[in-house]
C-alpha cells in the first residue's frame, strides 16, 4: 500500500482539472482495502474511490480526504466444456487490456466495449457500454470490501440493480462498496446481428465480413479512434451527457418526426450527442471548451484551468439543447466532492 500527500487532481483525471487531494492511497492487495479505510477513519476524513479518472470531474479546491486507487492485477481465464468461460479479473486491470485478453481468446460479450477508458473495478459501478454490449449482460459477480462491517464479501450481479449508467454502487449504495475483483461469463462465439448503426456502417463502407470478437474490437476501435480523442493525449472526460431515453410511446411520436432513436435491449435512446450536434453547438468553444466535431457528446479542455470554466460550458449546452428540443442533459462524469 503507497500513500500520497497533496497529489494534483489534475495529474490524475483526463480531463485536468482539479486542486491537491489530502491523501492517495493505491491499494496494491485485497488485505490493504482495510488498512486504506481505517487510514481515513482514523483522520476523520472523507473517502473517494477513483478508477482512471476518465469519467471523473476535480473542483479547483481539490479534496480534503483520501482518494483511494485500486491496482491489484491479475487476469484468470477459466474455459468451460459448454463453449462459455468464466473470466476472473482484478480492479486493478485496465479495462481495455481485460478486452483485449478475452478477444484473443475468440470470447463473445465484451469486444464492443474496447477502448473504454479506466479500470475493471470502475466497471460494474456505473454498468459501462457501447455498441448494444454492456457490463450488465456478462457480470457474474463482483468481490468488495464492505466499509459498512468491514468485511470482504461476493455480491452477484442480480443484487446490484443494474440500469442504464447505474447500479447500487453509484446510487443507493454509493461509497458502500469498494470492488477488487469481477467475474464475467462470456462465451466462444461471434456478436448477434444487427449491431449498433455505426458499427453496421463500417461494415458495410469497409466490406468487413470476419465479425470474430477480435475483428469486432478492431472495427470498433478504429472508430472510436476516427471520432474520439484519446484522453491520455487530449484533455476530456469521455462522454460528458448520457444519452436520453424516451418511453415506446414517445420513441414512435420521435421517430415519425425524423429523430434517430436506437431501440435497444435497454430501451429507446436518442443520442445526446445528435441532439447536440443538432442544436448548432459541434465545434464551438464554450469558456475554453470545444465541443468534438466527430462526437457533440465529448468536450475537450482547450485552455480551461477551473471547474468554473467546465460549470458555465455545461450550463449553456444545456440551456440550448432545452430550449431547441425540450430535453434536458444530464452530465455523465462523477465529480470528486
Amino acid at each position: 500500500m503507497k500513500i500520497l500527500e497533496n497529489v494534483p487532481i489534475a495529474s490524475l483525471t483526463t480531463m485536468r482539472l482539479g486542486g491537491p487531494a489530502h491523501f492517495v492511497i493505491e491499494i496494491e492487495k485485497p488485505e490493504d482495502a482495510p488498512e486504506a479505510y481505517n487510514f481515513a477513519r482514523e483522520k476523520n476524513l472523507p473517502v473517494f474511490v477513483l478508477g482512471g479518472g476518465a469519467n471523473t470531474l476535480g473542483h479547483d479546491e481539490g479534496f480534503a480526504g483520501v482518494l483511494i486507487m485500486n491496482k491489484i492485477l491479475g487476469i484468470k481465464i477459466d474455459m468451460q466444456d459448454d463453449g462459455s468461460a468464466l473470466v476472473h479479473a482484478m480492479g486493478g486491470e485496465v479495462w481495455d487490456d481485460l478486452v483485449a485478453a478475452t478477444c484473443e481468446r475468440g470470447l463473445t460479450g465484451i469486444e464492443a466495449l474496447s477502448k473504454i477508458p479506466g479500470t475493471v473495478g470502475a466497471a460494474p459501478v456505473q454498468n459501462i457500454g457501447a455498441y448494444g454490449q454492456d457490463v450488465s449482460q456478462v457480470l457474474e459477480s463482483i468481490e468488495v470490501f464492505d466499509t459498512a462491517d468491514s468485511t470482504f464479501k461476493t455480491l452477484a450481479a442480480a443484487d446490484l440493480g443494474f440500469a442504464y449508467r447505474k447500479s447500487i454502487l453509484n446510487s443507493s449504495e454509493s461509497g458502500r462498496y469498494f470492488v477488487l475483483a469481477a467475474t464475467f461469463k462470456l462465451r466462444v462465439g461471434e456478436m448477434a446481428r444487427p449491431f449498433y448503426k455505426s458499427l453496421e456502417k463500417y461494415i458495410a463502407d469497409h466490406n468487413e465480413t470476419d465479425f470474430a470478437p477480435a475483428a469486432i474490437r478492431r472495427m470498433v476501435s478504429a472508430i472510436r479512434a476516427d471520432k474520439l480523442p484519446d484522453p491520455e493525449f487530449i484533455p476530456s472526460a469521455g462522454s460528458f451527457f448520457k444519452n436520453v431515453y424516451v418511453d415506446d410511446a414517445r420513441a414512435d411520436e420521435l421517430l415519425a418526426q425524423g429523430f434517430p432513436v436506437y431501440r435497444g435491449h435497454d430501451g429507446n435512446k436518442i443520442n445526446s450527442g445528435w441532439l447536440i450536434e443538432q442544436a448548432g453547438l459541434s465545434g464551438k468553444v464554450l469558456h475554453g471548451f470545444r465541443v468534438n466535431e466527430k462526437a457533440a457528446l465529448v468536450l475537450i479542455n482547450e485552455s480551461a484551468t477551473s471547474y468554473a470554466d467546465l460549470a458555465a460550458a455545461r450550463q449553456e449546452i444545456v440551456d440550448i439543447v432545452f430550449e431547441k428540443f425540450g430535453f434536458k442533459l444530464e452530465q455523465e462524469p462523477v465529480e470528486i466532492l
